[in-house]
């Protein structure tokens, strides 16, 4: 058999995608599985044929049975990044790694440095550098047909029902479990526009909070779970709508459904929404991170950007438009419009994506695009196929730490090169 073989440290959503990405191009192949959740752990391991002696509950059981694979993935939740990453990379593993790289910037220090000394190749999973429609983008801008880059606005449209599911009722909705929003739901976009304009931002300031989902804004009635709501018909946010709804549907049992249960019945779902976190109504939950926010940064060229993350959007691609000398570029992760002011003639290129926007269909390509780099770095000796390496995708964390600095501290932070 070919292919990179690949320990799965992390079997659910994320792993899960990026292990089958590698099967189904037949360039990796699983070979030892880490998941603590039993049911979780027998599926996968039987999904990828892995044998009984190769699946562990703990990912330091699998460490301390040595070099077992080429390569790892590591999609462990975002505070369990760092203690598996270091001692994986000692051992030798090249490793790819789901975003953030860790939640605090001294534990991602340890992950890069951990990287540097072993001579291994880590791959952060920014997944929108890889998609089709980032290369025509940024092929676009190096070719100067907009002139020379003045201004970026950038929107990541969350998602009504996304942000209620992941960040008001789900993992992701505390700081104290997880971290800020900012962190685990938009490095990636930070991250992006810092690829699309080549250079890091001199000074960032940012504003945003929770707003609407807390106990204020519960409306007159509502019960603690919407099983019990006799409001729920009409709110936006019915936990038994969203849910009862992906019944039926492979890809949204999947995700989002996968979060709550792992049955594909009425009553299995009844059950998660009666006794689980996500039947919760989400003006009555434990959440904190903000449901809103802005962040503007300033480049040393005096280019300037500013980024919106909003829950209260369709839930669909990022759009975006950048301000040139030159020229315009308006997208919509799909498509671009590109206006020249030279000649007055405009035109619509289409990247061709045949994935949706989402994790749970693939970054619009991003997800096979970069498990296919990262496996042809391994299979190659080639690190220059990966450009989401430990060193820029710190580079681009450090941003969203001094964003969300600027945030709380009503503050505008002047960043420095490390």
């Amino acid at each position: 058999m070919s292919g990179v073989t690949l320990a799965l440290v992390g079997a659910g959503l994320r792993g899960q995608s990026y292990a089958r990405h590698a099967v189904a191009a037949r360039s990796g192949r699983v070979i030892a599985i880490a998941e603590p959740d039993p049911d979780r752990r027998r599926a996968v391991a039987e999904e990828f044929g892995v044998p009984p002696e190769r699946v562990f509950a703990d990912w330091a059981d699998l460490a301390a049975a040595g070099r077992l694979a080429e390569a790892a993935i590591v999609a462990t939740q975002d505070r369990m990044h760092t203690a598996p990453a270091i001692r994986l990379a000692d051992l030798g593993y090249h490793i790819l790694l789901e975003k953030p790289m860790a939640t605090s910037e001294d534990e991602a220090m340890q992950i890069a440095d951990a990287a540097q000394r072993n001579r291994i190749m880590l791959a952060v999973c920014h997944v929108l550098r890889y998609t089709p429609y980032t290369r025509l983008l940024k092929q676009l801008l190096d070719e100067g047909r907009i002139g020379r880059l003045i201004n970026v606005q950038h929107l990541e449209p969350v998602g009504w029902w996304h942000h209620a599911h992941s960040f008001v009722r789900g993992h992701w909705r505390s700081q104290e479990t997880s971290a800020p929003m900012l962190l685990t739901k938009a490095c990636h976009d930070i991250d992006w526009l810092i690829y699309l304009t080549g250079q890091l931002p001199a000074r960032v300031s940012s504003f945003g909070n929770l707003t609407h989902f807390r106990p204020e804004e519960r409306p007159e009635g509502a019960a603690d779970r919407c099983l019990d709501c006799s409001i729920e018909p009409t709110c936006p946010y019915s936990a038994k709508r969203l849910y009862l709804g992906c019944l039926g549907d492979p890809a949204k049992e999947f995700w989002p459904l996968g979060a709550l249960t792992e049955r594909r019945d009425l009553e299995g779902v009844l059950d998660a929404l009666r006794t689980g976190p996500y039947g919760r109504c989400v003006y009555a939950t434990d959440n904190d991170v903000v449901d809103h926010q802005v962040v503007t940064m300033e480049f040393p060229d005096g280019t300037t950007c500013s980024f919106t993350m909003a829950a209260f959007t369709p839930m669909e691609h990022r759009r975006t438009r950048l301000l040139g000398t030159h020229g315009y570029l308006d997208g919509d992760g799909r498509t671009l419009r590109l206006v020249d002011f030279r000649t007055g003639e405009e035109e619509l290129i289409d990247a061709s994506l045949a994935a949706g926007h989402s994790a749970a269909d693939g970054h619009g390509g991003g997800d096979e695009a970069l498990t296919a780099a990262f496996l042809a770095a391994v299979a190659g000796g080639d690190p220059s196929l990966i450009s989401s390496d430990a060193v820029s995708s710190l580079a681009s964390h450090r941003v969203v730490w001094a964003a969300e600095l600027a945030r709380t501290t009503g503050t505008v932070v002047t960043l420095t090169e490390e």
